[in-house]
C-alpha cells in the first residue's frame, strides 16, 4: 500500500490471489485511516471473488471513496454506480466505512460489478454499542469468566472482534469491569496502587492502545466503564483504606476517604491523558456505595469521577448509568426522589461534555431478551421522570442485558424490530447495548466436537446474534433477506431455510422469558431452564412454573389461570394463556423441526452445530410446551379432585421428559459440561464444579412427573 502525509488522493494495491476478473483500482484518503481501513476490506473482499486490485489508470473499474458531508448526515452512505466507475459516500468517516463494506457484501452475495445496486442508508439510532466485561477483574469472580484471561489479552482476538463490530454497524465498544486504572497506568502520585512489574505493566498498556487504536481506525467509539468506589488491593494495603473495596468483592460499604477520592479523580484524569484514542468513561452509582444515600453517591461522583473527566484539557464522552438503589444498600430499588436527584445532576452537566450523555438503563433488569415491553429496570419499575420533560443534554440508551443462553445460537429478527419500534423512536432514546455480565463471547469453551471449525473464537458461533442486533439497531427496516443472505453465503442452498427455522425455535427463549418473571442475572437462565428458587440455582419444576408471575404483563401464569378459569372467568383477546402459549410453542417448534429435515450437515461442522442448535431450541420449546399443559392439568386437578386431569397431567409431563431426552442425546455428544456463573458458589446444593450441561439436570425433569404422580387434591 502506498501512503503519503500530504491530503492527497492515492490508491492501493495488493498482490492479486488470481488474475480472472475485472482489475479495480480504489481511489481513498490515504491521510484518513479509517478510509484506509474501508479500502482494505474492500480489496479482500474483491480479491477474495477473482478480481485484481490495479494501481494504473488502464483499469476495468474504478472505486472511488470519499466524504460528502453536505450530501449526507452522519453516519449515512450512499452506493453509486455509473458505468465503469462507483462512488461511495459517507456523510463521515463511519458512513463511508459502511458504504464501503456494504458493496463488499454485495460482491460476498455473488453480485457482479457490473450490477451492483444503487443503495442509500442513514442510521435510525445514534449509539449502537457492544457491553463487553474483560476477564480481569471481572464484576462477578467466576472460573466462567476466568477462563477468558489469555483469549481476551490476544490482539488478534481483538482485531476480528472489532471487525465484526463495524460489520454489523455497532458504534461503540465499552469495556467493563471493576477498577480499570490499575491496568492502564501507574499513577504519578500513588505508584504503590499499581501490582504490576514494569513488564508486566507494558503488556497490559500495549494491549489496551492497541485496542482503542484498531477501534479508531474502524471509526468505533472506545469507552471504559467501572463500578464505584473501588481501587486496588495494593491500594487499599498500603493506606489501610477501602478494606474490601476491591477485586474479587463487590457489595461493599462506600469509602469517601479523600485519599481515596484523590487516587480515583487523579487516575481518570491520568487515563484520559495517556490513552488519547480513548473517547471516554462510564459510571456506575451502585456497587462499592453501600451505606451511602442516593444523593451522597451522586456528590461523590461529581466530586470524583466526573471531576476528574473535566479535568482532562481534552473532548471526553460519559456513560452516566442510573442508580441502582433508592436507600443504603446495594440491592436494586428505584424511586421518584432519586430520579429526581439524578436528573438534576445530569442537566448540570450540560456543555461540558462532548456530545450528549448517554444514560444507560437495564431494559428489564438483567433479561431484555424477554417481552418487548418495558416492565422495569434495574430495581423496580420505572417512573417518567427521565423522559417527560425531554432532556436536552442527555439521551436514554437502553441494556439489552443477555444471561439467557451463551451456547446455544440465537436469532430472532422480529423481536428486535419490535423492540425498537416500541422502544426506539421517543426523541430522549438515543440507543442500545448489548451484552452480558455473565458471559464473555471471547474462548469457545462449548465445542466438544474435534474437527476443522469456520470459527476460532465464541463470538464467531453467535454470528446472527450480533449481526440482528447491529444491523437492524442502524437500520430496523433491514430486510430478512440480507440475514438469509448470509447463510447462503456460508452454507450454500442448504441455508436457505436456516434464518426461519432458527427465529421459530429460539423464540423458546422469550417465550420462557416472558412467562416466568426475573430480576437479576441468576434469577433466570433459559436456555438452561435455570432459576434461583431459595436461592439455589436449578431447574424450574412443575411447581415453580405454575406458581411464578409472568414478566410480560399480556401473558397468563398457570396459578392465575386455572384459578380464574375454575371460577367460570374468561380472558380478553389480548392475553396469551398457558394453553394459547403451549399451542405457539408447538406449532412454531414443529415447523422449524421441518424446515430443518432436509438438511445434510455432511462435513461441515459449522451448519451441522447451526442444525443441532435449532433442534436443540425445538425440544426445548415442546418440553415447554407439554409442561405448561401438564402444569394446567396438575392445578386443575389439585383444585377439582378430578383423576382425568391427574392421569392427563402425567401424560404431559411425560412428553415433555421425551423431549427432554432428545435435547441430552442432541448435546451430549457435541457440547462440553460448560462453566457457568449462574450456580450459587457457597450453597451445599450447588454444582461445585460450577458446569452446566442439559444432561446434568435431568434427575430434575424426571422429579415432575412423580410430583404429578404424588398430587393430592388442596
Amino acid at each position: 500500500m502506498t501512503t503519503n502525509r500530504f491530503l492527497t488522493l492515492v490508491f492501493i494495491s495488493l498482490l492479486p490471489l488470481c488474475a480472472t476478473g475485472e482489475q479495480v483500482k480504489i481511489l481513498y484518503d490515504s491521510d484518513l485511516s479509517e478510509a484506509a481501513y474501508a479500502a482494505r476490506k474492500l480489496s479482500e473482499a474483491l480479491v477474495s471473488t477473482g478480481h485484481t486490485i490495479h494501481k494504473e489508470n488502464d483499469y476495468d473499474y474504478l472505486v472511488s471513496l470519499a466524504i460528502h458531508s453536505t450530501r449526507l448526515d452522519a453516519e449515512a452512505f450512499s452506493i453509486l454506480p455509473e458505468g465503469r466507475v462507483i462512488t461511495i459516500y459517507g456523510g463521515d468517516v463511519r458512513g463511508l466505512i459502511y458504504g464501503t463494506l456494504a458493496l463488499a457484501e454485495q460482491l460476498l452475495n455473488t453480485k457482479k460489478l457490473s450490477d451492483v445496486d444503487a443503495m442509500e442508508e442513514k442510521p435510525n439510532l445514534a449509539f449502537r454499542a457492544i457491553k463487553y466485561n474483560v476477564p480481569w477483574e471481572t464484576y462477578r469472580p467466576s472460573s466462567a469468566l476466568d477462563l477468558h484471561y489469555e483469549t481476551a489479552r490476544d490482539i488478534k482476538y481483538w482485531e476480528a472482534f472489532l471487525d465484526m463490530m463495524v460489520k454489523n454497524r455497532f458504534n461503540v465498544i465499552s469495556l467493563w469491569n471493576m477498577h480499570p486504572y490499575t491496568f492502564m497506568i501507574k499513577s504519578k502520585n500513588f505508584p504503590e496502587a499499581s501490582p504490576w512489574t514494569a513488564e508486566e505493566l507494558a503488556g497490559w498498556e500495549n494491549l489496551y492502545r492497541h485496542i482503542f487504536k484498531m477501534a479508531k481506525e474502524r471509526a468505533l467509539d472506545t469507552y471504559i466503564v467501572h463500578w464505584s468506589i473501588f481501587v486496588s488491593e495494593a491500594f487499599a494495603n498500603a493506606h489501610q483504606v477501602a478494606e474490601k473495596s476491591f477485586y474479587p468483592h463487590y457489595y461493599v460499604q462506600g469509602d469517601t476517604s479523600e485519599i481515596v477520592r484523590r487516587y480515583l479523580r487523579e487516575s481518570v484524569k491520568q487515563v484520559l491523558e495517556e490513552y488519547p484514542d480513548l473517547d471516554g468513561i462510564g459510571i456506575s452509582h451502585g456497587e462499592g456505595m453501600a451505606g451511602m444515600t442516593p444523593l451522597e453517591r451522586q456528590e461523590w461522583m461529581d466530586d470524583v469521577l466526573i471531576a476528574g473527566m473535566l479535568e482532562a484539557d481534552r473532548p471526553v464522552k460519559l456513560i452516566h448509568r442510573v442508580p441502582f438503589s433508592s436507600n443504603l444498600s446495594s440491592a436494586g430499588s428505584t424511586s421518584k426522589d432519586v430520579e429526581v436527584v439524578t436528573r438534576r445532576a445530569m442537566e448540570k452537566l450540560e456543555n461540558q461534555f462532548a456530545g450528549p450523555i448517554w444514560v444507560e438503563m437495564k431494559f428489564n433488569w438483567s433479561h431484555a431478551h424477554s417481552t418487548p415491553k418495558l416492565v422495569k429496570v434495574h430495581g423496580g419499575k420505572l417512573g417518567d421522570t427521565y423522559f417527560k420533560p425531554s432532556p436536552k443534554n442527555y439521551k436514554i440508551t437502553w441494556q439489552m442485558r443477555n444471561e439467557d443462553f451463551f451456547a446455544l445460537r440465537w436469532g430472532v429478527p422480529s423481536f428486535i424490530r419490535e423492540h425498537i419500534a416500541l422502544n426506539g423512536k421517543a426523541d430522549y432514546v438515543g440507543g442500545y447495548f448489548v451484552g452480558s455480565e455473565c458471559y464473555i463471547p471471547a474462548k469457545d469453551y462449548f465445542t466438544a466436537i474435534d474437527g476443522e471449525k469456520s470459527w476460532t473464537w465464541a463470538f464467531e458461533r453467535q454470528w446472527l446474534f450480533y449481526k440482528l442486533w447491529g444491523r437492524l439497531l442502524y437500520n430496523p427496516e433491514t430486510s430478512d433477506e440480507v440475514f438469509r443472505a448470509a447463510f447462503n453465503r456460508r452454507y450454500g442452498d442448504q441455508g436457505t431455510n436456516l434464518l426461519e427455522a432458527l427465529s421459530l425455535a429460539s423464540s423458546t427463549q422469550l417465550r420462557l422469558a416472558s412467562l416466568y418473571d426475573s430480576k437479576w442475572d441468576f434469577t433466570l437462565y433459559s436456555e438452561g431452564f435455570l432459576a434461583l428458587i431459595d436461592n439455589v440455582t436449578k431447574y424450574i419444576t412443575i411447581d415453580d412454573l405454575i406458581g411464578q408471575p409472568t414478566m410480560d404483563p399480556d401473558y397468563v401464569s398457570i396459578k392465575s389461570y386455572v384459578d380464574i378459569i375454575q371460577e367460570g372467568g374468561s380472558f380478553g383477546a389480548e392475553k396469551i394463556t398457558p394453553i394459547d402459549l403451549a399451542n405457539l410453542l408447538q406449532r412454531d417448534n414443529v415447523e422449524a423441526l421441518a424446515l430443518i429435515k432436509e438438511i445434510k450437515p455432511m462435513d461441515d461442522l459449522a451448519l451441522f452445530y447451526e442444525v443441532a442448535d435449532i433442534k436443540t431450541w425445538a425440544h426445548l420449546g415442546l418440553h415447554l410446551a407439554e409442561k405448561i399443559r401438564g402444569g394446567v392439568a396438575l392445578q386443575r386437578y389439585r383444585r377439582s379432585g378430578e383423576e382425568a386431569l391427574k392421569t392427563e397431567s402425567i401424560t404431559h409431563l411425560q412428553k415433555a421428559l421425551e423431549h427432554w431426552d432428545q435435547v441430552i442425546e442432541i448435546t451430549r455428544p457435541i457440547y462440553h459440561d460448560m462453566p457457568l456463573t449462574h450456580y450459587n458458589h457457597d450453597s451445599k446444593d450447588a454444582n461445585p464444579d460450577n458446569l452446566f450441561h442439559w444432561a446434568l439436570i435431568r434427575n430434575e425433569v424426571v422429579n415432575d412427573v412423580q410430583v404429578a404422580k404424588e398430587a393430592t387434591p388442596f
